[in-house]
């Protein structure tokens, strides 16, 4: 199985955002209001700057919102409650949001000025909407299904980067990106469709 980015990342990030989580909770917000807040500071921004061209500024936004998926978690885990199946469901729903509102808000932009792109982009929603969706699919069927070579995290970063590139008028910098994407994600489809048929 491929090893991810974000197995590499996730316990140094835990480290260091659990005291922040903790602060946040003793002032009384919730995991499911960080959430929502996160969530709509993210949609906004992508659907404002986004169709707007202003590529750089907007994923600048996007990523100081995106931030909240990291603290919510952290502070389900750690509360006295600890994570609710609520919550859990609520924070998967609200990521395909969000994961969406970023491609969308790209193929505004790319329908504004006929883009040859924007096929690719909007494969990349699609195949992207496929990797939760199969591992859902599958854990109700009793099947742990959480490999692959780009999870959530690793297409997020790409996306972010490439849009943000863009922004800075670095050449060729989201032809690549968006190709990358929809690889990386038919890739993780496949290998999950085989972790699957492997289970059964």
């Amino acid at each position: 199985m491929v090893l991810m980015l974000s197995a590499y990342l996730k316990p140094a990030v835990t480290r260091a955002i659990n005291p922040i989580a903790r602060g946040a909770l003793r002032i009384g917000l919730t995991p499911n209001a960080v959430t929502f807040v996160g969530a709509l500071g993210l949609v906004s921004s992508a659907l404002y700057f986004y169709p707007r061209q202003e590529f750089f500024v907007g994923t600048l936004f996007i990523s100081f919102f995106a931030l909240s998926d990291l603290f919510d978690g952290a502070m389900a885990r750690i509360s006295q409650s600890g994570a609710s199946k609520w919550g859990g469901f609520l924070d998967s729903t609200i990521d395909r949001v969000t994961d969406s509102a970023i491609l969308i808000g790209l193929i505004l932009a790319l329908l504004d000025s006929n883009d040859p792109l924007i096929p690719i982009a909007l494969g990349a929603l699609v195949v992207g909407t496929l990797v939760p969706y199969i591992r859902a699919k599958a854990e109700s069927m009793g099947i742990e299904c959480t490999g692959g070579i780009a999870e959530r995290t690793e297409r997020l970063i790409i996306a972010l980067t490439a849009i943000g590139f863009e922004g800075l008028g670095i050449p060729y910098a989201l032809a690549i990106g968006v190709w990358v994407l929809l690889a990386l994600a038919a890739v993780t489809v496949v290998q999950r469709i085989l972790i699957v048929k492997a289970a059964l």
